[in-house]
């Protein structure tokens, strides 16, 4: 019994209606996954796509390795991206490694890079899990692989040259957890929560065991992890305001560099009325034994000595005497470089102080001191070979201190100074010294010489000119390192050991 013409038509029709579904669901649009696609693989097509089938991984080997790259790359860069924004406070030091002659601000430059790098790398570890939560292959083009090995190998370098030539940083990006572990904490749970459901959606499309375990064992680890980490944490985020020790004393870096020139009386004047607890700067000694105020080794970048003594900008500032560099003016050079981008804070007034500003000694940063009661903090460079006082600069600066007025008549519990020398031994030894002076008798008055430490070292078996010896040593590099942060609360006294500045 042959077929009608009716059932003949209707066959067809299915037949027609089966190839225009499959040739929908290969060409039809769906604009979401066309732009994950898209993105992640220049895959804008949807005949260029594929579903992960059951039983079937979400990629292949190569692929699979690109996107444990994509993850490495990923946590290399977010921790170059932490550490250069826990490093902003001193982005001065590092711009001034690259000033010459003007003021860029290549720190930022670096955050810039950085940030974006960072998030190039995150949309594409954002778009592959979104291509599996929807159960697709992933596939990443290659223009994105090439940038990945980029960022990878620009991370890798970057963290290694920060570690070799900015290890002290290190220590504040170890510190910055104390603040901002509970709140990567908060993210790291938010992230770990989103993530169970591709994770999930994945695990359920794996037949193997080794791969299940392996997928399960990951996030449960991270998850662990996560769990325990407040266990380990201290922060004062997360500490009763009864438990908490005293505040931090707040001390202004060669006084308040971003509103006056640094290390001039201004400066130190602006950290006052900010309400600093204390002031910090540089001591140099002068050719005729002058301590002033001086952080470069030479006076080219903050004074006009290219104006005042043209052709001595790259002799040490320690080679001047006093009347040379009371010549010199140390206030032109802000004004016109600009270097915090901060010139427009100041009144007309400001500015016109701003540009009178003059070398520094170190007895006006003391006699300052005192009349605020402030704490005072200075490194304390030895002047270079062939500098008559080479030998006796701490003879120089004690004697300076003690002319300068400032009451000395402390008891031993209240002297707050540290010596920090070039060698562990000298340090050791220089500790222990004036450990041992201070308990046996303070300095008194300002008749009492600095030479009066002698007869400690005496008794206690160390001559003067073994401690002369130890204090000056120089350091392995041949740079004038010996350095003595010294502190004071509007009175100074004899340096001793023991307190962090």
């Amino acid at each position: 019994m042959g077929s009608t013409p009716i059932q003949l038509t209707k066959v067809k029709l299915g037949k027609l209606q089966i190839v225009r579904r499959r040739l929908l669901q290969r060409y039809e649009s769906q604009p979401f996954l066309s732009c994950l696609a898209g993105l992640y693989g220049c895959q804008w097509k949807r005949y260029q796509r594929a579903k992960i089938l059951p039983k079937e991984f979400c990629c292949s080997k190569f692929e699979l390795f690109s996107f444990g790259i994509l993850v490495l790359t990923f946590g290399l860069a977010f921790v170059l991206l932490y550490f250069w924004s826990e490093a902003k406070n001193d982005y001065n030091d590092f711009d001034w490694n690259f000033y010459r002659d003007s003021w860029f601000p290549w720190s930022a430059v670096v955050l810039g890079v950085t940030v974006t790098f960072f998030t190039y790398i995150a949309i594409l570890l954002v778009l592959a899990i979104c291509l599996l939560s929807e159960g697709q292959r992933l596939y990443l083009f290659w223009g994105h692989k090439i940038g990945i090995v980029v960022v990878l190998g620009v991370s890798v370098v970057a963290i290694g040259f920060l570690y070799s030539q900015w290890q002290e940083e290190w220590n504040t990006f170890t510190l910055s957890f104390q603040v901002t572990a509970p709140y990567l904490h908060i993210g790291g749970v938010a992230a770990i929560t989103m993530l169970s459901w591709p994770v999930a959606h994945h695990f359920s499309r794996m037949t193997g065991r080794a791969p299940r375990a392996i997928t399960l064992g990951l996030y449960f680890g991270v998850l662990l992890f996560l769990y325990l980490v407040p266990l380990g944490m201290y922060s004062p985020c997360i500490k009763e305001e009864g438990a908490l020790g005293p505040k931090p004393a707040v001390i202004g870096h060669r006084g308040a560099p971003m509103l006056a020139p640094e290390n001039t009386l201004m400066s130190f004047e602006k950290t006052i009325e900010q309400g600093a607890d204390g002031l910090e700067t540089d001591v140099t000694i002068s050719w005729d034994g002058v301590p002033f105020l001086m952080h470069d080794p030479t006076l080219k970048r903050t004074t006009n000595i290219e104006e005042v003594f043209p052709g001595n900008q790259t002799l040490n500032a320690a080679f001047f005497p006093w009347h040379e560099l009371a010549q010199l003016n140390a206030g032109k050079w802000f004004l016109k470089d600009n270097p915090f981008g901060t010139k427009h804070l100041l009144s007309p007034e400001e500015k016109g102080k701003a540009s009178r500003q003059t070398v520094c000694k170190l007895s006006d940063l003391l006699t300052l001191a005192t009349a605020h009661s402030k704490l005072v903090i200075f490194d304390l460079y030895r002047p270079p070979k062939n500098h008559p006082y080479r030998n006796s600069f701490i003879h120089q600066t004690v004697t300076a201190i003690q002319d300068s007025g400032i009451n000395q008549s402390l008891t031993p519990s209240q002297y707050e100074a540290m010596w920090i020398s070039s060698d562990i031994v000298s340090a050791a030894l220089i500790t222990l010294i004036f450990i041992f002076q201070c308990r046996s008798r303070p300095l008194g008055p300002s008749s009492q010489s600095y030479h009066s430490m002698t007869d400690h070292l005496l008794f206690s078996g160390i001559s003067p000119r073994t401690l002369t010896s130890l204090m000056l040593q120089e350091s392995p590099c041949g740079s004038a390192s010996t350095t003595l942060p010294m502190c004071c609360r509007g009175c100074l006294c004899s340096p001793v050991s023991g307190l962090e500045p």
